[in-house]
């Protein structure tokens, strides 16, 4: 079988925030395993959810 070649993608601050979310949460492992589509919609909808929240509250580690 031959190897997917995925392209470097450059993280924005956007994709940083939902990382650390994703971490916080418990879930990272199952999205550098699975990927993000792996996720079902109520944890991708609390993933958006707790971003929204974050960028309107001006919250940023």
């Amino acid at each position: 079988m031959a190897a997917k070649n995925k392209k470097t993608k450059v993280l924005t601050e956007k994709d940083l925030l939902k990382i650390e979310i994703a971490k916080e949460m418990g879930i990272w492992e199952q999205v550098q395993n699975e990927g993000w589509e792996s996720l079902s919609n109520a944890v991708c909808g609390k993933v958006g959810g707790l971003m929204s929240k974050r960028l309107r509250n001006g919250i940023r580690p």
